[in-house]
């Protein structure tokens, strides 16, 4: 049952590990923000502790997490595991990047929403994070 939220959705947008490009992030983290959203970006090398630490401060609704090195595997479970471990547990983790299909099924296995490819559409990005947050999240 979709409800409409009494405040803007919250959402962290970071980079984690050493990956160096964060244009895509600052697209998206724009993109959010003209949706209507407030936006907190990390910047650049965040560690998952450091991610989640920061989500936890600032009660976000969404955790965006652009990554092009090849680490999602090992990110995106990382990052899980510390959510639950801080009962962060209607916290959206979403993210994309060079993502292999493969990778992004077992990934959404684990618990990580819907992962996006380079080109995705910004508004579609922003309409599932509202879509979800709308129908997870209790406020």
């Amino acid at each position: 049952m979709s409800t409409e939220l009494k405040r803007p959705i919250r959402v962290l947008v970071a980079k984690v590990g050493l990956d160096g490009h964060d244009r895509g992030a600052k697209i998206i983290a724009t993109a959010l923000r003209d949706a209507g959203m407030e936006v907190i970006y990390t910047g650049l090398r965040q560690t998952p502790e450091m991610v989640v630490n920061a989500a936890l401060q600032e009660d976000v609704d969404a955790i965006g997490i652009s990554i092009l090195s090849g680490a999602h595997m090992t990110v995106f479970p990382k990052l899980m595991q510390l959510l639950r471990q801080n009962e962060m547990n209607d916290v959206l983790l979403t993210g994309g990047g060079i993502i292999p299909n493969d990778d992004m099924l077992a990934l959404q296995q684990l618990g990580v929403g819907k992962l996006f490819a380079p080109g995705t559409n910004t508004q579609d990005i922003a309409a599932y994070i509202k879509e979800w947050v709308q129908q997870n999240r209790s406020f």
